[in-house]
């Protein structure tokens, strides 16, 4: 079975939740048994979620890669596409992080 904290979120698997939670020390009345479907939509989002903050930890790279670009102002071509690049890793950013929340909030995160 698979247990959610309802406090941190912590999942703990075992045939009954912990006396108390190894993240947050709230005790095991404040974990809930998730459902078979749940369980499924954690085990199913792990990959997009994990793809999601891989690409949150290269967004800021490219953004900065871009701004040297816009900085080094070769010719305008270039820094159009520069300044594209700049903002569409700002966009994308902000996206993916509105994309997980909404993931946490129907329960596709563990």
């Amino acid at each position: 079975m698979h247990w959610k904290c309802s406090v941190c979120n912590y999942i703990w698997e075992g045939e009954a939740p912990p006396e108390k939670c190894p993240k947050c020390s709230h005790p095991k009345e404040k974990y809930q048994a998730l459902t078979e479907e749940q369980w499924g939509l954690v085990e199913r989002s792990r990959l997009t979620n994990d793809l999601h903050v891989k690409l949150l930890n290269i967004l800021p790279a490219l953004a900065e890669i871009a701004r040297q670009g816009i900085e080094d102002d070769l010719d305008p071509p270039c820094v159009k596409i520069f300044q594209q690049i700049r903002e569409q890793a700002s966009f994308l950013e902000q996206s993916i992080k509105a994309e997980l929340e909404g993931h946490m909030k129907k329960g596709k995160w563990g």
